[in-house]
Order: structure tokens, then sequence, then C-alpha cells
């Protein structure tokens, strides 16, 4: 479904899926690229001790955090920046969910990722075949699975110029 800025939000079926493959617990700490509508970061916020959530769009992380803040969602911090590099500052996270398409995984979010911890990510061309792949780090590296098929927008490096 379409939102502001051409973004769109993912079908519940999607945003359900992705939840379950990260396997949350309460002590986890989550790290979402691609805020959107903040639909996502409320359904992970009910799950998880904390969400730090990432939007290029200044519009769209405004209208979230205001959202998610008048509907009580008080474990989830909005902020607007560039998803590529993640927010450092508050890693290590036990969970990352990228809510929009990359061609290559993002080393800078996988550095960001704790010991044990589970990223998920749609992982394909832009316009092209997509899937959504789960990446689990370890102390011995970062194992691969490919999950189902999906289409999502593009992520893109960079806070967007548009308000």
């Amino acid at each position: 479904m379409p939102i502001a800025c051409g973004q769109t939000i993912s079908q519940p079926y999607v945003v359900a899926y992705m939840t379950e493959q990260l396997g949350l617990r309460p002590h986890h700490r989550v790290l979402e690229v691609g805020t959107g509508s903040g639909y996502q970061a409320a359904v992970l916020s009910r799950l998880a001790r904390e969400v730090v959530s990432i939007e290029r769009y200044r519009t769209l992380a405004g209208k979230a955090r205001e959202r998610l803040a008048s509907l009580g969602y008080d474990n989830v911090e909005v902020v607007a920046g560039d998803g590529f590099a993640g927010m450092p500052e508050k890693a290590p996270y036990d969970r990352i969910i990228v809510t929009a398409a990359a061609e290559e995984v993002p080393q800078a979010l996988v550095d960001q990722l704790a010991d044990d911890g589970v990223m998920l990510l749609p992982l394909g061309p832009h316009g092209g075949a997509q899937h959504i792949v789960k990446l689990t780090k370890s102390q011995t590296g970062v194992t691969r699975d490919n999950l189902i098929a999906v289409r999502f927008v593009p992520l893109l490096p960079g806070q967007a110029q548009e308000l």
C-alpha cells in the first residue's frame, strides 16, 4: 500500500513473516531500517525491549514518531538518517530488520549485529527478483538462508532531501 514520499507499507503477511523469522525475545534490542508509517516498529515494540528505527525521509520519520508516541509505544526511537549506516552509537543489536531491498548486504549493519544476532533483509536487484535473506552472526562468521520471494522498494543510501 502506498504511503507518503513514494514509499509503501508491507503486506501484513510479510510483516508477520519477517517478525516471526527474527525470533524475538523480550530482552532484545532491535534496529529497524525503514520506519515508513511505523507499523512494523509498533509490532516489534511489543515483542522486544527496545526498537531503534531509522527512516531516510524526515516527513515519514516525524509522522511515525508522533503516531507511535500518541499510541503509547514508548520503547521506540525513530530517527531520520541513512539506513545503510545504521546507528553504530547504539550497537550492538540483537536483531536487525531492513524493510527495503538492498542489492548487497550492507556491511555496516552486519558490523552492528551482536554475536548470535539475526538480520533479515530483502536482497536482490531493484526492480528484479528479491528474496528475504536471514543472516545469523556467530563467533565463527555469518550464515545466510534464503527465505521467501518478495518485492520491496529499494534501500537507498543517505538521508533524503525531500521533506
